[in-house]
């Protein structure tokens, strides 16, 4: 039992140095001078560029591709067209 209640006072002290280590972590986000804080922030603003990058990529695909489907028409259009001519074409000579 006195082994168990000195690992366990153990562990529990270096809990508390792994909250406090997290605590200064936190504070030093928070304070934007330091080189942490300057790195996140840079990171974060990066992340948003290349999340907006994104958005106007998959917009411009969803582009692409509706007017992929439409030349796709036409050219089955123009395909009809071409067939139905040739043989008007073959019928005339």
């Amino acid at each position: 039992v006195a082994a168990l209640q000195d690992e366990k006072t153990s562990l529990m002290s270096e809990n508390e140095i792994m909250n406090d280590r997290l605590d200064q972590l936190d504070d030093s986000l928070d304070d934007p001078n330091t080189v942490v804080a300057k790195k996140y922030f840079h990171a974060q603003l990066q992340l948003e560029q290349l999340q907006e990058e994104n958005f106007r990529l998959e917009a411009a695909k969803d582009d692409y591709r509706v007017h992929c489907e439409d030349l796709e028409k036409q050219l089955i259009e123009l395909q009809h067209r071409n067939n139905e001519l040739t043989s008007l074409a073959e019928e005339s000579r």
